[in-house]
Formats: C-alpha cells, sequence, structure tokens
C-alpha cells in the first residue's frame, strides 16, 4: 500500500532528524544543543501533522502557528499567528474580528503548495489598509483577481496565507487561554463535503507532512547566508545594525512587508551580562523577543524572554535600558536567557 510506504518515510526521515544533531554545520558544542535541536523537531513534526497532514486548499480552514508547546520559524509572546493552505485559483472569504489587537494582517506565501517553505511574500493587508467597521469586524475577498481596500491578492505562485495578531498586553498573550480571535475562511464557491480519503490520498497527506518537516529540519542550513545578505541582521555578537532603508522583507519568507526588523546574537558567558539601551520607536507594534539556536523562544510562563512597550520600565525622558542576563540582576527590564549563553535577540 502506498500509506505503508509514506508512513516508512516518516520514519526514515525522524531517523535521519535525530543522526543530523551530530551534523557539523550546527555548530553544536554539547549534549544540550543536540538534545534541544531534537526537541525542536518535535515541535515541528507537531506543527508539520497539525497544519499539513489534512490540509485541504478547497476546504481551507485556520490553523494556530505558535503556542506555548509548538515554537518554530520565530514564535512571538506578545502575538497570535494562524495559517491555511488555499488554491491560487480559487477565492475565499474571510471574516475576522480585531479583537482589540493592536496589529492584524493577512500575508500570502510564496511557494507553500504540498508542505514547501515559504520562498518569498506574495501580497500583504493590515488593518489600516483594510476597512473594518466600529465593532472590529471587517470581510476580505482573497482570489486572484478583484478590488477595493479589502481585497487581498492569490499570486498564481500562492501556496497559503499567515496571519498576524499582535498585543501590547502586560502579561503575554500567547499564554492567555482565554484569548479567542474570531476569524473564519470559507471558498465562494461551495465544493461539497470531502471525499473519504483513500490509500492514495493518505500517502499524499503524510508526504505534505514529511516535505515540510524535511525543510525545516535536516535540509536546513546546508547554505548559510553571507554576513551582510540581510542588511538588518548583525554580523558581530551583541551588536545591532541599525541599516537606514527598509526592502519590505519580499525575499524572506514567512515575514511581513510593513514590519521592520533588528536581530543579533548574544554570546554571554556564565558570569556576563548585556547592557542594552534605546528609545522606543513611534510605531504600532514593538518588542524585543529571544530566541535559542532555533529560533524559539525559552519558556515564557513565570519568566520574561520578551520585552514590549507595555512590560518595559522607561525613564523620564523616554528612554530605556534592558539587561540580558542568565539570573536576576535586580534591576528592572530583565530578559531572562535562560541560562543559554547565546541566541538571538530579534525585534
Amino acid at each position: 500500500m502506498e500509506s505503508t510506504i509514506a508512513m516508512a518515510e516518516l520514519a526514515e526521515l525522524i531517523a535521519a532528524i535525530n543522526a543530523d544533531a551530530d551534523d557539523a554545520r550546527w555548530n553544536f558544542v554539547s549534549d544540550l544543543d543536540r538534545a534541544s535541536y531534537r526537541e525542536f523537531a518535535m515541535h515541528c513534526l507537531h506543527h508539520s501533522l497539525q497544519f499539513w497532514l489534512e490540509a485541504d486548499p478547497l476546504r481551507p480552514r485556520w490553523n494556530r502557528w505558535f503556542m506555548p508547546n509548538k515554537k518554530l520559524l520565530g514564535d512571538n509572546p506578545d502575538t497570535v499567528y494562524y495559517g491555511t493552505v488555499i488554491d491560487p485559483t480559487k477565492s475565499y472569504r474571510i471574516r475576522g474580528n480585531i479583537e482589540n489587537a493592536c496589529y492584524t494582517s493577512f500575508t500570502v506565501e510564496i511557494g507553500t503548495a504540498g508542505g514547501a517553505m515559504s520562498q518569498k511574500l506574495g501580497h500583504t493587508l493590515n488593518d489600516r489598509e483594510f476597512e473594518v467597521d466600529a465593532a472590529g469586524n471587517y470581510e476580505l475577498l482573497a482570489s486572484p483577481t478583484g478590488s477595493g481596500p479589502n481585497w487581498l491578492r492569490l499570486d498564481p505562485e500562492a501556496g497559503s496565507i499567515t496571519t498576524r495578531h499582535y498585543f501590547e498586553w502586560q502579561r503575554c498573550a500567547a499564554l492567555d487561554p482565554s484569548l479567542h480571535i474570531p476569524l473564519t475562511i470559507e471558498p465562494l464557491e461551495d465544493p461539497g463535503p470531502p471525499p473519504v480519503p483513500d490509500d492514495t490520498a493518505v500517502a499524499a497527506n503524510i508526504r505534505r507532512a514529511i516535505t515540510f518537516l524535511r525543510s525545516v529540519t535536516v535540509d536546513w542550513g546546508h547554505t548559510p547566508m553571507p554576513p551582510g545578505a540581510i542588511p538588518w541582521v548583525s554580523a558581530e555578537p551583541n551588536v545591532f545594525t541599525n541599516p537606514a532603508d527598509h526592502d519590505g522583507n519580499l525575499g524572506i519568507g514567512y515575514a511581513a512587508t510593513d514590519n521592520i526588523y533588528r536581530s543579533a546574537r548574544w554570546k554571554l558567558a556564565p558570569d556576563e551580562a548585556l547592557e542594552i539601551r534605546g528609545r522606543w520607536p513611534r510605531c504600532t507594534f514593538a518588542n524585543i523577543v529571544l530566541f535559542n539556536n532555533h529560533m524559539q523562544t525559552p519558556s515564557y510562563d513565570r519568566r520574561l524572554v520578551s520585552l514590549n512597550r507595555v512590560q518595559t520600565e522607561v525613564e523620564d525622558d523616554g528612554s530605556w535600558r534592558m539587561i540580558l542576563a542568565h539570573s536576576d540582576p535586580g534591576l528592572p527590564n530583565w530578559l531572562d536567557t535562560r541560562e543559554l549563553e547565546h541566541g538571538t535577540m530579534f525585534w
């Protein structure tokens, strides 16, 4: 049976991921590094099965990208993300409510059909661009052709849509189990009920999950980007770059065209701390997030591994000082590394 073969392929991939933890390209130096990679891979498997196993572009449904127990590709404690597969030749009606988010957006992902990673960004709409009524409700048309502020254009190579919902609360929004963001998507032409999956369909479903899981694990990192390839990514640990221009992030999958990013690695000995000084810009949303080697936030339940503007203590002149440290320095605005000597700071 074809599904038997597909299941065996999944088992082979998991074995390959286990061995991949020892690959030199990761530069792992400890058993903790290797164990962390295996845990990350299980988060990716979780997402692969949840998002891709029963993905049906004729009958799309929203799946939550990140949760406190599912992290990959850069999660954020102050945000909620959803995603769904689509057929770029079809038309869909999206209905939702802002639900007091300070920012809401929809991004079309290019090249994601069949479980592949996003190659670049397609059309993007945020809640400053599309019409929202006084109660926070909105309705969008996602289709290959259309017009008006509430039209989300589906590019011919599009395979999925990603949503972003940002909150600046004292407690991280991703930890709130009662937070519900009303959001639906339905095709304009009813495809009818889905057929009962046969052996061929089940095999195809499993292989979509395999494709995504492979892309974020054993296929990842074989061609590292040269320093400076992304201007806002610093090549020097503990130092940020601040390029004047913003290119819209169009060539970066799973990004957002209207988000301005900054990123740098931290590298701290057990007895060291890093002081970061600055001022919040005038913007819709801002925060700093810490990632481990796999773009996952360390556990943020009862510890702050991110700071937004509401959480940050600010001086009278509008400036602030953050302390990145392995243990509580007894000062405001502590960013807890969770004892990781190296990782990524992401704005």
